[in-house]
């Protein structure tokens, strides 16, 4: 009985260091990477079409972000906010917003991917981006079950947004002492081919110490694991010779 009781104790232990420390990933946002997330949307979105004045004055701003031109860029992308409508205004936003992560004005940031989410006017993928995005910026500041509630229609699977919207929602359920939901949602992203494979990891983990199983196939899971720590191992810094 007393093993036990140890055991569960050093599982909960696990179970909430893992969750800060992946609340931190959950919650953070790369500005290049947002970026370059928000222009794939928009030349998906115009790829049959002709670029236009305005069209061409956001790939004007995301040059200059690329090239390091943050101030300048910012500028051109309120600008552009104001007077784009659809992808052009959605894109311009999701960057204006990247760079506001990038600065820590997260406020300002959810503010913008709350106006794309409610924007009637753009695509579909920019206003799902924005929903998960703005949860995710501000998920340790709101209530679980606000979580819940904004991003669970996507945290189905199937949906482009299964795999980050579901973590978030399965963190949201852990928030809320329901591991008997978080866990087979963990174990459900694991499982989807389609998903990151840091994310299928990180989810795998999660399932496993709420007592679920997320492998399929084991020989296929331990090649994941071993790229997973061929490409940590490549990442990490080389100390330089005494």
């Amino acid at each position: 009985m007393f093993r036990r009781e140890v055991d569960e104790a050093v599982r909960q232990d696990q179970l909430g260091t893992i969750a800060k420390r992946y609340g931190l990933l959950i919650a953070g946002g790369l500005v290049l990477a947002l970026a370059a997330f928000g222009g794939y949307l928009f030349w998906q979105d115009q790829r049959e079409g002709t670029l236009e004045e305005r069209s061409e004055r956001l790939v004007t701003s995301l040059d200059q972000l690329e090239a390091g031109q943050i101030e300048a860029a910012a500028e051109d992308l309120a600008a552009l906010s104001e007077d784009a409508t659809g992808a052009t205004a959605a894109a311009a936003k999701v960057t204006r917003a990247a760079i506001a992560l990038r600065d820590n004005r997260r406020q300002e940031a959810v503010a913008l991917f709350d106006e794309i989410a409610a924007d009637s006017g753009a695509p579909q993928p920019y206003r799902d981006f924005a929903t998960v995005r703005s949860v995710a910026a501000q998920f340790d500041e709101i209530e679980p079950q606000q979580v819940i509630d904004r991003l669970k229609p996507l945290a189905a699977p199937g949906n482009a947004w299964f795999g980050s919207a579901g973590e978030l929602v399965a963190m949201a359920y852990l928030k809320q002492n329901k591991p008997d939901l978080a866990g087979p949602l963990f174990a459900a992203i694991a499982k989807d081919e389609t998903a990151p494979q840091s994310l299928r990891s990180r989810t795998r983990q999660m399932a496993g110490l709420l007592g679920v199983d997320a492998v399929e196939d084991v020989d296929q899971t331990l090649t994941e694991m071993r790229q997973e720590t061929d490409a940590s191992a490549a990442a990490a810094p080389v100390a330089p010779a005494q």
